[in-house]
């Protein structure tokens, strides 16, 4: 029997109302799994402004929240209400640190676990090492209803020890909440550098990404999904809100160039020496 699963990727502006933007969220979450949804994913920071954008001229911990806490509550009840296995993104305390987060909620409702953001950028309108400590490593990956889930944050699907990461702990499907700006990359390499990662490892990847113009970036959205043999098999469009909706056969990844090749011939005992880093 194929292991198909139906994605819903919300791609949505943010404002500085953050019930509001949580009320949208909700409802286009209620929307996506009445139309059948089984994981549905958010963007980065989906439900406040992107504060990276700005300096900042406080203490940043009052912007953030706890997981659990009151945002993981709201989604934790969706799930088990409809049965989905849901990725949400948010800025997290956790004591004195604050980091970018992606709580994964199984489709009981349970909250699984936290992957915190890795690499953090220093950049114009992207001051995020300012906001967020450098996260763990782990988990990155959850066993959860609908398949192994993996989660890369941003800035991380930039680095290829961590998507390769991802598979070596048994990822079927990478998601990878987004915040990404119009003229951000050169034409085509927003889709092809996950098309490469997703071709290389041997799953899918579904990007969510932030849409909508804040305070110094427009948010270009054009969320998508690639598959295991390098293809995007789906897009969401530019510059709009939108509910982009995927099925993928997890069936598929036994027939990956990856599973059949790449990850049975490496070779490990020579990386650790040339990867002597210190």
């Amino acid at each position: 029997m194929a292991r198909n699963v139906k994605l819903a990727l919300i791609q949505q502006k943010a404002s500085a109302d953050i019930q509001s933007n949580i009320q949208k969220a909700t409802a286009a979450f209620e929307e996506a799994a009445q139309n059948g949804a089984q994981l549905i994913a958010f963007a980065e920071l989906a439900f406040t402004p992107f504060y990276p954008q700005q300096i900042p001229q406080g203490d940043v911990r009052k912007l953030a929240e706890p997981v659990p806490g009151p945002t993981t509550d709201i989604f934790q009840e969706l799930s088990r209400k409809h049965g989905v296995v849901t990725i949400i993104n948010l800025f997290e305390r956790d004591g004195d640190h604050t980091y970018d987060s992606s709580p994964v909620i199984d489709a009981d409702g349970t909250l699984l676990g936290v992957t915190r953001m890795v690499h953090i950028l220093e950049a114009p309108c992207f001051h995020e090492q300012h906001y967020y400590t450098p996260g763990p490593g782990t988990p990155l990956v959850f066993d959860t209803r609908v398949g192994k889930i993996g989660v890369a944050i941003c800035y991380d699907r930039h680095y290829p020890e961590y998507m390769r990461a991802l598979a070596l702990q048994g990822a079927e499907l990478v998601i990878v909440p987004q915040a990404g700006a119009v003229g951000e990359w050169p034409a085509g390499l927003y889709e092809a550098e996950l098309q490469v990662a997703a071709f290389q490892n041997g799953y899918f990847v579904a990007l969510c990404n932030r849409v909508g113009v804040e305070a110094c970036i427009t948010f270009e959205g054009k969320s998508f999904v690639a598959s295991p043999a390098g293809q995007v098999i789906a897009q969401a469009p530019a510059l709009k809100e939108a509910i982009l909706y995927a099925e993928v056969d997890l069936d598929e990844l036994a027939r990956s160039h990856a599973r059949k090749h790449f990850l049975k011939d490496r070779r490990p005992e020579l990386y650790h020496q040339w990867f002597n880093e210190k």
